[in-house]
């Protein structure tokens, strides 16, 4: 059986793959107070990434820990709307998918902080 909702092809899917995305992101700054502080932590790293990096991988390194960051907290998001969606009640399973998913953004954060901790220390070292 095919998916109803995976008719679109071309520009039109792009254009509609783009409404989602856009809306998931509206959804997640509004539902989720861990992406909106993510989102202002962002808000000030990533311009900062420019002055912080002395060369584009460093840059690239920055900015792309900050984004991979806010990439885990949304598919955490994701696992969690899921699994609350199937049931409220306690459940191991239900349990161990979150707490998964929240072991990635700890992951995610401290690679974030891998990152930047010792480029920023070698910047105001150097500055």
């Amino acid at each position: 059986m095919t998916n109803p909702h995976k008719g679109r092809t071309g520009l039109d899917r792009i254009l509609h793959a783009a409404g989602y995305s856009a809306q998931g992101l509206r959804t997640a700054y509004r539902t989720e107070s861990a992406f909106r502080q993510e989102v202002w932590l962002a808000a000030i790293l990533l311009p900062l990434a420019f002055w912080v990096g002395r060369s584009p991988i460093e840059i690239i390194l920055l900015v792309g820990s900050v984004l991979l960051l806010m990439i885990v907290e949304l598919l955490n998001s994701a696992i969690e709307a899921t699994v609350d969606r199937i049931s409220f009640d306690l459940h191991e399973l239900a349990k161990r998918a979150k707490d998964y998913g929240s072991a990635a953004v700890a992951l995610a954060l401290a690679l974030c902080a891998l990152v930047w901790l010792p480029l920023l220390w070698n910047r105001l070292q150097g500055a």
